[in-house]
């Protein structure tokens, strides 16, 4: 009031005023009519792909499609029949998209156009960065965090979390570390400890990480304690027990390190496909992948999975045991931490107390970022990858640029920030 009341005393802040205001609007104005303007060309660039793929439909329209689906047809016949049907689906979806659609596609993906963003600013900086190294350095260091994803991410499916991750990945580490010394190492964990069958430590780190998870199963479920809290619990436990473990090694909390070179080999080596060496980790990252597409697609676990991550209460009511399904999926969760955990340690050569901080928002935040909503039922494994890649290529660009690590976690926590606030946005909406 008082501003106002000295414009109008003032004439020459009255004249200031209104070529702030109006410069304001003008730009605003500019700006809209720019978005607008994107916002049409992509519409039509939609519509556009949508009528190129109308160029390999079937003349057959959808609801000719969908009656031959109570013929019955080969198994190979039913493979095409689901493939048009699917083909034909999205040429109608792109072919009446519309500006409303455009604009909800630019906010629901933003975050994707920030990264791709920061991605074509670091190769035009690093032209190097662009290679085939460097991308196989990116594949390796994402297959341990695409499985910890995994892992995380059908919990959140379920409306969850997991606190605890990072704790079940350093105890695995230090299990699968202490086991799996040289033979005439001076200073093993287990001084008399012969050589073991790697399959024993890894079995034993799996079932370890999955008993703490299906605990916290077990209590989220029953009890219905919310899982951010009771994973908190267990994750501060769990540094209790595996700080114990760490230091009633004969030499007392040191670093393990010194492994069996057949551990190393396993976990970091190569094998040679048609002239190309392939890192071990990519191939074991792949088999997981598969192993997981499976079990969330094509089994019942998968689909109960869903069930109740979308609606308990009509999962309840279907006949879906909520107790039974939410600690099956803590129990895979677990043990796809165990064997992260085994990875791990050989992928980084030593194991502490201290091995796994923060993994835990690293896979949360990557399977957020790829689509995994918090708010249950919804999550494709393809975002998981898609969420993991980012990350790793981001924090690889974000090194090879020689950025402050201070800055490194500023980035990082307001990807997660901005993620959260757009799949909650996207919810919202949704209901």
């Amino acid at each position: 009031m008082r501003e106002k009341a000295l414009a109008q005393q003032n004439p020459i802040k009255k004249i200031f005023l209104l070529v702030y205001y109006y410069t304001f609007g003008m730009l605003f104005l500019g700006l809209k009519y720019v978005f607008g303007y994107i916002t049409k060309g992509i519409t039509q660039l939609f519509k556009g792909y949508g009528k190129f793929l109308d160029l390999f439909s079937s003349k057959k329209d959808e609801s000719m499609m969908q009656a031959e689906e109570e013929v019955k047809l080969k198994w190979n016949q039913k493979i095409t029949h689901k493939i048009r049907l699917k083909h034909q689906q999205r040429v109608d979806k792109y072919l009446h998209w519309t500006d409303k659609n455009t604009g909800t596609f630019l906010v629901n993906n933003a975050i994707y156009f920030v990264i791709l963003g920061f991605i074509l600013y670091v190769i035009i900086s690093e032209p190097s960065f662009l290679s085939v190294v460097v991308f196989t350095n990116i594949l390796t260091q994402s297959s341990v965090r695409l499985i910890l994803a995994f892992g995380v991410g059908g919990i959140i499916i379920l409306q969850g979390t997991d606190l605890s991750l990072g704790r079940s990945v350093g105890f695995a580490a230090i299990i699968s570390a202490s086991l799996l010394q040289l033979k005439d190492y001076p200073f093993k964990f287990y001084p008399e400890l012969g050589e073991l069958p790697l399959i024993v430590p890894l079995l034993i780190a799996m079932v370890v990480s999955a008993f703490f998870s299906a605990l916290n199963g077990f209590v989220v479920s029953v009890f219905k304690i919310h899982p951010f809290l009771a994973t908190l619990g267990t994750s501060v436990a769990l540094y209790g027990i595996l700080s114990m473990y760490f230091a009633s090694g004969a030499q007392g909390a040191q670093p393990i390190g010194s492994f069996d070179p057949r551990y190393t080999e396993f976990v970091v080596g190569r094998i040679n496909i048609f002239g190309f060496e392939m890192p071990k980790l990519i191939i074991y990252a792949t088999i997981v992948t598969i192993f997981i597409w499976i079990m969330w697609n094509k089994t019942t676990f998968g689909k109960n999975m869903y069930a109740v991550g979308g609606n308990p209460e009509a999962a309840k009511i279907s006949g879906v045991s909520i107790v039974k399904t939410t600690i099956m999926v803590y129990v895979l969760a677990g043990l796809l931490y165990g064997m992260g955990g085994f990875l791990e340690a050989a992928r980084i050569g030593s194991a502490s107390n201290g091995t796994g901080v923060n993994y835990e928002l690293d896979a949360i935040a990557a399977a957020v970022v790829g689509g995994i909503s918090f708010s249950g039922g919804i999550g494709k494994i393809s975002g998981a990858i898609t969420g993991v890649l980012m990350f790793t290529i981001i924090t690889y660009g974000m090194n090879f640029l020689g950025m402050d690590v201070f800055y490194q976690y500023i980035i990082k926590g307001t990807i997660i920030v901005v993620a959260v606030a757009l799949d909650v946005r996207k919810y919202i909406i949704k209901r």
